[in-house]
């Protein structure tokens, strides 16, 4: 189906973008349903010189689909089947499904889950092509380190698109296209319409080739109140968390069930949060969640409040991400840890978050890393960071147009002063582990915001950019496929 302006529909599809900062205005927006109407689509951007782009779940922080230089959007919003493929001996999932869909159809129809993202609306195109994890990533790895297989319409040297199903299996002619879709980003190589999934090694019925989770989750949000929160206490706070995840993120850690989030709000927020997940079924996890809790709170001068509930893993999964409200324009970035903020950086965050003339809902995210996905090799998959303790994500969203200047300077702001020594940017060294395409911020291809003198793909894939440079170069050597944060072609 094709849709054009003037379309009762166009302006529903058009305006699926998570960031209200940018807005889609394509001349065509083409609904698809199989990978052959895909490559109708391609030919057609390539014959008539539009620049082309794709959607799966809208969830994308930065214009690198909503941007006006795009007059032909792929939309796979319709493609959303999960099913069992006999034949690949692994589950098939078309790249227009949100996690949520697929974390239900998995569960429901076989027990077993990928160890994707938390937040169950963004399409997993997106979420796996860029290397994502999730609350179970500490415990079974990355959602990449469970991909199989990879779909990909491509355009060749001849002009003409083509469909390509790329494996892991070490003797497929195309397994450099399966790897560059292990953390390479989405929508730079040509237009994912299937994954599949099967863990590595795994054998027998369909029910046993994937993770399990766990049947029941324990989520707790401790919450502490900025009210009465001083500096010292905030600094102990982050020192006490970071401390703690340093000692507690080794593969074989009996935390590895453990996923946290220290969630540092904007002091107009009201308060500061970890939130917790841990598997409710073993009998160690009530002590070792206390024990966590008493570790970061100590010595904060605040007494926290802590709220425990308990269900389903699924029930959990499904729960909806938290809406900011009219609070829709957003500018946020991201990246790795291999060592806790040091005194000086924690010192930058909180005159942010205290900033008295700052309206915005500005957030330091510190994500629980390590355990599982520090075993495997950092060329492995085209995500590199593997030895990582936590990953990092600056966000800021507010509401009024007008403020879109101060409100994007607010957060450059507080990166460059968390990041001064390295140019701004969580360039890789022995604290800091380079950035994640999944979280972007174009302002690391700006010299004039980027000064670390490191050209911005190294700090995102390190050694892994010159391989998936030279796929880049075989698969779409015309560069078809680019946006703000797309390789150019050898």
């Amino acid at each position: 189906m094709i849709l054009r302006p003037g379309d009762a529909r166009y302006a529903q599809l058009a305006g699926r973008g998570y960031n209200s900062r940018f807005a889609a205005t394509p001349d065509e927006i083409w609904l698809v349903h199989n990978a052959a109407q895909v490559e109708k689509a391609i030919d057609q951007a390539i014959s008539q010189g539009q620049r082309i782009t794709v959607r799966s779940g809208g969830h994308c922080f930065e214009n690198l689909v909503d941007d006006p230089q795009f007059r032909l959007l792929v939309d796979l919003s319709e493609m959303r089947s999960v099913t069992f493929d006999p034949e690949m001996n692994a589950f098939c999932v078309q790249a227009g499904a949100r996690l949520g869909e697929v974390y239900q159809a998995l569960y429901e129809g076989w027990g077993v889950t990928v160890p994707g993202g938390v937040c169950p609306e963004v399409g997993v195109g997106g979420h796996v092509s860029g290397g994502g994890y999730g609350p179970l990533s500490r415990r079974y790895g990355l959602v990449v380190d469970h991909l199989h297989a990879v779909e990909v319409v491509v355009a060749g040297r001849g002009g003409k698109a083509r469909t390509i199903v790329a494996t892991r299996n070490a003797g497929d002619p195309h397994r450099d296209l399966w790897w560059a879709h292990t953390g390479g980003g989405g929508g730079g190589f040509g237009i994912v319409t299937r994954f599949w999934f099967r863990t590595p090694g795994a054998t027998g019925p369909a029910r046993s080739l994937l993770p399990k989770p766990p049947a029941r989750v324990r989520k707790t949000v401790v919450s502490w109140p900025w009210d009465g929160l001083t500096e010292q206490g905030f600094t102990r706070l982050v020192r006490n968390h970071g401390a703690w995840h340093a000692a507690n993120s080794a593969p074989g850690s009996a935390y590895a069930t453990l996923h946290s989030s220290l969630q540092l709000n904007s002091s107009v927020v009201g308060s500061v949060q970890l939130e917790i997940r841990m598997d409710a079924t073993l009998a160690q996890t009530p002590a070792l969640h206390d024990r966590y809790i008493r570790a970061v709170s100590a010595g904060v001068g605040v007494e926290p409040t802590i709220d425990i509930t308990e269900g389903s893993w699924l029930e959990l999964a499904l729960v909806p991400t938290p809406s900011y409200g009219e609070y829709t324009r957003q500018k946020s970035m991201g990246g790795h840890l291999r060592k806790p903020l040091n005194t000086r950086q924690i010192a930058a965050v909180y005159r942010s978050l205290t900033d008295s003339t700052h309206y915005g809902a500005g957030m330091v995210y510190l994500a629980a890393y390590g355990c599982r996905i520090n075993t495997v090799a950092s060329s492995a998959t085209a995500i590199p960071q593997r030895d990582s303790i936590f990953k990092l994500w600056y966000s800021n969203n507010w509401a009024d147009p007008a403020h879109d200047e101060v409100e994007v300077n607010w957060i450059r702001t507080l990166r460059t002063n968390v990041h001064g020594a390295t140019g701004g940017f969580p360039v890789p060294n022995g604290q800091q582990d380079g950035g994640y395409i999944n979280y972007p911020d174009i302002d690391m291809r700006d010299p004039a915001q980027n000064t670390s003198g490191v050209p911005w793909y190294s700090i995102i894939w390190k050694d892994n950019y010159p391989r998936l440079q030279q796929v880049k170069n075989t698969y779409d050597p015309h560069n078809v496929f680019r946006h703000g944060l797309s390789l150019d072609p050898l």
